[in-house]
């Protein structure tokens, strides 16, 4: 059977699926960043009027079937442009992640690219990996989902300019917390 994936402009109505998933205790925990209070809806709204409003942050809703299965975005953080995404739970392990996501960077020009994921999202982290990021780096950071400090990875996506030197990222105020003390950049 074969699934249809599109990706399209958020729409209103989407918002509603968007706050329902990101009430799910297991997503919440395996993205670990999130919402200091997920279950407020008015900073939900709020969050989302301004993502929505802010001409450098794309944002796409992801249908399987017709349906909201999640959506996926990129932003500015402290200059540098990272995507970010979130997938209802009942489409995890789908393939459904990596296949949006893919079509998703085919739509940006930016380059380089980054991401992040808890360490110990490995399945976050291996659909970035097979959408060609690599991981660069490592931070952490309090995570409200589980109320801890969390380590996570940087990953990153290069521009294919024919040179298999990934070049050096360097520390700085890309870094959300101020400590990415890790380089993994060969």
């Amino acid at each position: 059977m074969t699934r249809e994936i599109l990706l399209r402009e958020v729409s209103d109505d989407d918002l509603p699926v968007f706050f329902a998933q990101q009430l799910d205790a297991d997503a919440a925990y395996m993205a670990a960043f999130t919402a200091r209070n997920p279950g407020d809806r008015e900073a939900f709204a709020a969050h989302w009027a301004t993502i929505r409003g802010a001409g450098a942050v794309a944002i796409r809703t992801i249908l399987v079937a017709g349906q909201v299965a999640g959506h996926v975005l990129r932003f500015d953080e402290a200059g540098r442009p990272e995507v970010s995404y979130w997938l209802g739970k009942d489409y995890w392990g789908q393939g459904i992640a990596t296949e949006a996501l893919s079509a998703f960077l085919g739509q940006q020009q930016a380059r380089p690219l980054y991401a992040r994921a808890a360490k110990d999202n490995r399945a976050s982290i291996r659909v970035l990996e097979k959408c060609g990021f690599t991981i660069v780096g490592e931070d952490e950071g309090f995570a409200n989902a589980r109320g801890a400090e969390v380590e996570e990875y940087i990953l990153m996506l290069r521009a294919n300019d024919g040179n298999d030197n990934p070049g050096t990222v360097i520390p700085g105020p890309s870094c959300r917390h101020g400590r990415c003390a890790t380089n993994l950049a060969r």
